[in-house]
């Protein structure tokens, strides 16, 4: 049986009860899928307490963004989590918060946004240019209530990843952080609530994000020239937003230092946007 809270008052009183136990923190936006049980699964195996929150945050939805029309799944995120609980130790606790409105995360006259720099201002954060500092506030707020000792994320993310790791050590939040690797369907498309949006020829096309990442990643396993690729293949499809290979450490250009990349695209299909990312080890083949 898991436990739901939907007021402050009554997750501030059931976190007071909890002393010595490990608490892991999975934030969502709900509407989960098998990206999002991943996630909830490792914190459930490593913590005692799990608490998965479900708010769909305003703050990192850009003025002509998706925030009204985000799907809102409440009933069926709760049996999904309902159905974890009855697999995990009886003896450990699944917890819901689901705040009921806004100014339970941000009360009224907040208006504290935290940005943690230059990391925020490209390729996400290019295209939507306040996206970030939305992300970074609301994991703030979220892990200020919870007061959890390990966070958990998906890698499908990976610039978010990056950038709430690096909130973390600026502003010494004693927490760790955990990212789980991206969840794909059996088509090889990375999960994402979006997916949805996609009608059945937009999803044929969406093919073409993982597909191209592959490519690129055979081409650098095999210390071919993908750079040559890359630039015609931005060329040739104005669908895509960015298709870039960075040091996966900090999202720069790769240099002699560098121990792994990081393949990370976005793509448009139809008006979905889609994101995707291969990490690739720089030892190949030593």
């Amino acid at each position: 049986m898991i436990k739901v809270f939907t007021t402050r008052k009554d997750f501030d009183h059931y976190r007071s009860t909890l002393t010595t136990q490990a608490i892991g923190l999975v934030p969502t936006m709900g509407n989960l899928h098998k990206g999002h049980i991943s996630l909830i699964e490792k914190a459930a195996e490593e913590n005692d307490v799990t608490i998965v929150t479900i708010f769909v945050n305003p703050k990192q939805f850009g003025p002509n963004e998706d925030f009204d029309k985000y799907p809102r799944t409440l009933d069926e995120d709760l049996a999904r989590i309902s159905a974890i609980a009855l697999l995990i130790n009886a003896k450990k606790d699944l917890v819901v918060f689901a705040p009921r409105s806004e100014e339970i995360i941000y009360p009224k006259g907040y208006s504290t946004m935290i940005s943690v720099g230059p990391m925020t201002q490209k390729f996400e954060g290019s295209v939507r240019p306040t996206h970030f500092d939305g992300v970074t506030t609301v994991v703030y707020q979220l892990i200020s209530i919870t007061k959890a000792h390990t966070a958990y994320f998906g890698q499908k993310d990976v610039q978010q990843c990056l950038i709430i790791k690096k909130m973390i050590k600026d502003l010494e939040i004693p927490i760790n952080i955990y990212i789980m690797p991206i969840v794909r369907n059996s088509e090889g498309l990375a999960l994402s609530s979006r997916n949805q949006y996609l009608s059945d020829s937009e999803r044929v096309e969406a093919m073409v994000l993982p597909h191209t990442l592959q490519k690129v990643e055979k081409l650098i396993r095999t210390k071919q020239d993908y750079k040559t690729f890359v630039v015609e293949t931005l060329k040739a499809d104005n669908k895509w937003d960015y298709l870039e290979v960075l040091d996966s450490s900090n999202f720069e250009t790769t240099t002699d230092l560098t121990t792994e990349l990081v393949i990370v695209a976005a793509y448009r299909a139809g008006a979905t946007r889609l994101l995707d990312n291969i990490l690739v080890p720089m030892n190949l083949g030593k």
